[in-house]
C-alpha cells in the first residue's frame, strides 16, 4: 500500500512531515518539493486558495516544485484615534501538500494571502486549480485535462495541449492552445471579460457562443446551424414573465466536440493559431 506524504509550509520556515524518505526539504526555504509515487505516469494536482495567486508551469523534471509566497506585512501601522500602533510580523505562510498515489492536493489557510508558483512534470496530468479573491490564474506548457476557476481574477493557459474548462466572474479568460484533445467538449466562460482563445487550424468542432453585451470574432471558417431561441414562460402568483435564450450555433470544419463560450460583458474572439 502507498504511504502518503503531508508536507507543510507555517510561519517563515518550512515544516516536513513525511511518512516515507522519499521527499525532503531545506529548512528556512519557501520551496518545497513533493515527489510523485510512480514518476513519468500520468499524475493529478489539485491546488486550491481563498487569496492569492496561483502559476503552474510545465518542466522536464519527476516531482512536483510548488514555491509559496506570503503576505509581507513588515512595519507598524498607526490606529486612528489614539496613537497607538499595531505591530505587523513578517511573512506569513501556512501551506499543505499531500501526495498519495500520484495525486498532489495543495492548499492555503483562509484568510491569509499566498502566492503559489508551482512547476509541473509537462505530460500526462490532470490539474483542477482554484483561487477567490486577491489573484490570478496562470498556466502554461502543460499537457492534459486542466479544470481552471477563479472569482475575481482572470485566468490565462499559453502552449497547453489536451482539454480545457475554464471559468471565472471578473475577469478576461485567454487560452492559447499547442494542441486539443480531439474528442474532448471544452467550455471557456466569464461574466466581465473577454473570451479570447487560440486553437490550431485543424480544429474541428460544434461552437456554442453567447455574448449578451458583447461581439463574437473569428478568423474560422464557421457554418451557421440554425437554431430557435429558447423561450422560458412562466407565471407565478399573477406575475408573467417572458425569457428568450438566444444562443450562437455553428460548425468549423465539419463539427466536432462543442466549444462552449460565454460571456456577459465583453467580447468573444475565437483565433486561428498562426
Amino acid at each position: 500500500m502507498k504511504m502518503i506524504k503531508a508536507i507543510k509550509i507555517t510561519g517563515v520556515l518550512l515544516t516536513v512531515l513525511l511518512l516515507n524518505t522519499r521527499g525532503w526539504a531545506q529548512s528556512g526555504s519557501t520551496q518545497l518539493v513533493v515527489p510523485l509515487s510512480d514518476p513519468g505516469k500520468p499524475y493529478k494536482l489539485s491546488a486550491g486558495l481563498v487569496r492569492g495567486s496561483i502559476t503552474v508551469t510545465g518542466y522536464e523534471g519527476k516531482d512536483i516544485v510548488i514555491d509559496a509566497q506570503g503576505e509581507d506585512r513588515r512595519g507598524h501601522v498607526k490606529e486612528e484615534g489614539n496613537g497607538m500602533k499595531r505591530l505587523i510580523g513578517t511573512n506569513n505562510l501556512d501551506i499543505t501538500a499531500e501526495e498519495k498515489n500520484n495525486e498532489v492536493n495543495v492548499g492555503g489557510s483562509a484568510g491569509k494571502l499566498v502566492n503559489l508558483t508551482i512547476k509541473v512534470p509537462r505530460n500526462g496530468a490532470k490539474l483542477k486549480l482554484s483561487t477567490v479573491n486577491d489573484g490570478n490564474i496562470n498556466l502554461s506548457n502543460v499537457s492534459g485535462e486542466l479544470e481552471v476557476i477563479n472569482v475575481n481574477g482572470y485566468i490565462k493557459l499559453t502552449g497547453v495541449s489536451g482539454s480545457v474548462v475554464a471559468n471565472t466572474i471578473n475577469g478576461d479568460v485567454t487560452v492559447a492552445f499547442r494542441s486539443i484533445d480531439p474528442k474532448a467538449a471544452m467550455a471557456f466562460t466569464t461574466l466581465n471579460g473577454n473570451v479570447d482563445v487560440t486553437f490550431p487550424i485543424t480544429l474541428k468542432a460544434n461552437v456554442k457562443l453567447k455574448s449578451d453585451r458583447g461581439d463574437i470574432y473569428t478568423d474560422f471558417d464557421v457554418v451557421n446551424t440554425v437554431q430557435k431561441p429558447a423561450v422560458t414562460k412562466t407565471n407565478k402568483n399573477g406575475m408573467y414573465s417572458l425569457k428568450i435564450d438566444d444562443w450562437v450555433y455553428g460548425k468549423i470544419d465539419g463539427g466536432g466536440p462543442e466549444m462552449l463560450m460565454k460571456n456577459m460583458n465583453g467580447n468573444i474572439y475565437i483565433r486561428k493559431a498562426k
